[in-house]
């Protein structure tokens, strides 16, 4: 079964965007550190989940992206993540809780960055 390109499914690539930067985030918030290794794993991950693909390019692309929305669009927004924020960031799978206030900001923010309505 051929894997779907991630710009077939609706909403795909802003849902990356967010879990890219929901990640970073949270890296940051408990390292202090804005690690980039930790953006390509996550895109990665999330792909593999997904059972989705997507050009090499576009994922540095979308990982440069993530990096500059979480180190200087969050705090324009009102988003400020804490190490004590971290965990309700994410479900016991590693998903993106999408119950939580500060995700729902965080993908709109995502969805404007990929010019996805919702």
């Amino acid at each position: 079964m051929t894997q779907p390109d991630i710009d077939e499914l609706s909403g795909a690539r802003a849902d990356l965007l967010c879990f890219l930067v929901a990640t970073v985030a949270a890296s940051y918030a408990l390292t202090k550190e804005w690690r980039v290794d930790h953006i390509v794993e996550s895109c990665r991950i999330w792909l593999k989940r997904n059972v989705v693909k997507m050009d090499w390019l576009d994922r540095i692309r979308i990982g440069q992206l993530a990096l500059k929305i979480a180190r200087r669009d969050l705090k324009g927004a009102g988003i400020a993540i804490r190490q004590s924020d971290v965990q309700a960031l994410f479900t016991g799978e590693m998903g993106l809780n999408h119950a939580s206030t500060v995700v729902q900001k965080m993908m709109r923010l995502c969805r404007e960055a990929t010019g996805t309505a919702g």
